[in-house]
């Protein structure tokens, strides 16, 4: 059975990742159980977003699932989903401006999912793009993480005045992002702020998925225990 939430240009499939034991869970039988309160109450709901679509991007990409894992560990739950046209959502690509609205009707789902829990954003690449875009408008949206963000082939100007937490993992050997490229940008950017490269990573991670996870995992406990002094 697929599970969904509705978006605008029709259903989104998704997947939940719950902290107890971090099981992918579908959201209901049909659209009204899904949009019911969960009695869950994680630390925070995580709206995560993939890849470009028209490159292999899907919230089953490897990155995304490990990201998934990484805030599961720290008590997030984290809502995964497809854009507009991948796998089994309806809709097709709309080249960044519909893929603006899926996320923010993502966001709209587990706020109203997840009553009472913070609300982050977070993405990979194209996704990073999405998120970051969406979630420094949103006043609903306290922290922010863009993972391989593609700075030199999207526009990410609004963060700059932006002083919501934003956390950056990127890779040493990122050819889609060059790291002398983050780092002059990340320069510019308030805090609060942190970035971890990963050593000898591309753009995709090949052969380091696992150290994302990690350096989620690490940036986001520590962020949690800040947030709670």
């Amino acid at each position: 059975m697929i599970r969904h939430f509705p978006g605008p240009a029709g259903r989104l499939e998704a997947l939940v990742d719950e902290p107890a034991g971090c099981t992918a869970t579908g959201l209901g039988a049909d659209e009204q159980s899904a949009m019911e309160p969960s009695v869950a109450q994680p630390r925070a709901a995580v709206v995560l977003a993939h890849p470009h679509p028209l490159y292999g991007g899907t919230m089953h990409s490897k990155v995304v699932f490990q990201a998934a894992k990484a805030f599961c560990r720290i008590g997030c739950t984290v809502l995964r989903f497809n854009f507009r046209g991948v796998g089994a959502s309806e809709g097709s690509f709309d080249n960044g401006t519909g893929e603006l609205a899926d996320f923010r009707r993502a966001l709209d789902f587990a706020a109203a999912r997840y009553p009472g829990a913070e609300l982050w954003a977070a993405g990979m690449s194209f996704g990073a793009w999405v998120a970051l875009t969406v979630g420094v408008e949103d006043d609903r949206v306290s922290a922010l993480l863009a993972i391989a963000p593609p700075l030199e082939m999207y526009d990410f100007g609004a963060l700059r005045g932006s002083t919501k937490p934003k956390f950056f993992v990127q890779g040493e050997r990122d050819e889609l992002c060059p790291l002398k490229t983050m780092r002059e940008f990340y320069a510019q950017l308030s805090e609060p702020k942190e970035l971890v490269v990963v050593d000898g990573a591309d753009h995709l991670f090949d052969g380091h998925v696992m150290e994302v996870g990690d350096a989620i995992e690490d940036l986001f406990a520590d962020f949690a225990t800040r947030e709670s002094r």
